[in-house]
């Protein structure tokens, strides 16, 4: 088979996939076994055609595949991809190109460092940050706190790129109860251990209390990170950052913001005043794959300290073309990996598409619905909304009209909703220090529609009203 054969049966697949989105269950619908079946077996002992490959890849995947990029895929925060991001990280993966050095492809370079400063300007941030695209928000994560490592160590004039850690003055990081666990993984790859963390009293929606930010701040001097939260993982709440920040730069901390979808509230003028104080900040990590809409994977970090940023994370060899720092930008200067896909090209497809209007109207129009699953839902009798929704996460609670147990209905609502297939959404629990089961609805996807939420909610009413009394 030709190679534009095999691309063009391939194109059928994938347009195929994304048609039948519409009518499709949200779910999976293969079990293990199934798949097992379908895509195991012994190791192939020659060769096979590429387009059979292709065909029993689409056949045998199939049914195992989360719709995660249709319009009511509400599990976790996940965006879906926009049609000129999709089609432009096709073309990444056409190209095929090692991102990492200018002299590789000095077009993917160009690009990001032309997409890494549209998107701080689209975030807030300040002029002059600096910034690298990475596989998602946890390498984003560490590598905002890889910089902030860095900075904090040389004030005390400590080289840990060199020294390491072993005798390193101890370094105390500050964040939330209701942090996200990436940054505790990003402090075990960082060797800090998460014995360093001392944990914030936060509010009844996740957010950091600066009063009690400012009582741990106090109890203890030496080198101090802060880590502040842009959109809590639950309820979608946003720690007060103007305030974390002047408390924690009066005593040289660096404050950390983990924004994997809440820093996109900078974007919207209506959203905005959420983030009011995020500029002021050390570090911020964020996800393309949220709400910029471009597919798997696009992280993104951004450090108001160059030169911190690029001592923690630069890598210089004899045989490297090492590009001219006045005019041509490496990105393995900042970023953990060497060896890289070209993350930005779908980036600047999502931005040239949208254009700022365009991403505020897409992050506020997910707000909306998030809002709508809200009024709908909470207006049933027998139905809880458990935060207060100010982003794009609602959390639901079903309550046993026995006087049963309320959580084990919950759990069995959200059950049912994922074995209907009309929608996909996950669980959790909630408040903090509770066993409190509730339902978590994520809106995040460009092509979420009113009546894709009303069409959800009424699956997911439907499916509640079928539970049985928790006697």
């Amino acid at each position: 088979m030709d190679l534009r054969t095999l691309l063009d049966r391939t194109a059928a697949h994938a347009a195929g996939f994304l048609e039948g989105l519409a009518e499709r269950p949200v779910g999976p619908t293969a079990t293990l076994g199934q798949l097992q079946k379908a895509l195991g077996g012994p190791l192939p002992a020659g060769p096979s055609d590429p387009g059979q490959v292709v065909d029993e890849l689409a056949a045998a995947a199939e049914p195992g595949l989360s719709a995660c990029p249709s319009g009511r895929y509400f599990g976790f925060v996940i965006g879906g991809g926009l049609p000129a991001a999709l089609a432009a990280d096709w073309l990444t993966a056409t190209w095929d190109q090692n991102a990492g050095l200018y002299a590789i492809s000095p077009a993917a370079a160009v690009v990001e460092d032309v997409t890494g400063r549209w998107l701080a300007e689209l975030l807030g941030l300040p002029p002059g940050v600096s910034f690298a695209f990475v596989t998602g928000c946890q390498m984003a994560n560490f590598t905002g706190l890889a910089a902030a490592r860095h900075h904090v160590l040389a004030a005390e004039e400590w080289d840990v790129e060199t020294l390491g850690l072993a005798g390193a003055p101890p370094i105390r990081v500050l964040a939330g109860e209701e942090r996200h666990v990436s940054i505790d993984r990003a402090l075990r790859y960082l060797g800090l251990g998460t014995a360093s963390l001392r944990v914030v009293e936060v509010d009844g929606q996740g957010r950091m209390r600066p009063a009690a930010l400012e009582a741990t701040l106090a109890e203890a001097g030496g080198p101090t990170i802060v880590c502040a939260q842009v959109g809590n993982v639950n309820t979608g709440a946003v720690d007060p950052v103007g305030l974390i920040c002047d408390a924690a730069h009066q005593v040289g901390a660096w404050v950390h913001v983990d924004g994997a979808f809440g820093l996109w509230a900078g974007a919207s003028p209506s959203l905005a005043h959420l983030v009011e104080g995020v500029a002021q900040a050390d570090s911020w990590a964020t996800d393309g794959h949220k709400w910029l809409n471009v597919p798997y994977d696009s992280g993104l970090v951004f450090t108001a300290h160059p030169p911190a940023h690029q001592a923690a994370l630069a890598v210089t060899a004899s045989y490297l073309m090492h590009a001219d720092e006045d005019s041509r930008r490496d990105a393995a200067m900042w970023t953990p990996e060497f060896s890289r896909r070209a993350r930005a090209f779908p980036a600047w497809a999502a931005i040239r598409s949208l254009g700022r209007s365009g991403i505020a109207e897409l992050v506020e129009r997910c707000c909306a619905h998030a809002r709508r699953f809200a009024d709908r839902l909470g207006g049933q009798p027998g139905v809880e909304v458990c935060n207060e929704v100010v982003l794009n996460q609602v959390l639901v609670r079903f309550l046993d009209p026995a006087g049963g147990d309320h959580d084990a209905r919950t759990r069995e609502v959200v059950r049912r909703v994922q074995e209907d297939g009309t929608c996909w959404l996950s669980g959790s629990i909630w408040p903090p220090g509770t066993n409190q089961a509730v339902m978590r609805i994520s809106v995040s996807n460009w092509s979420t529609s009113e009546d894709d939420v009303d069409r959800s909610v009424d699956a997911i009413l439907r499916c509640a009203q079928s539970v049985p009394e928790m006697k």
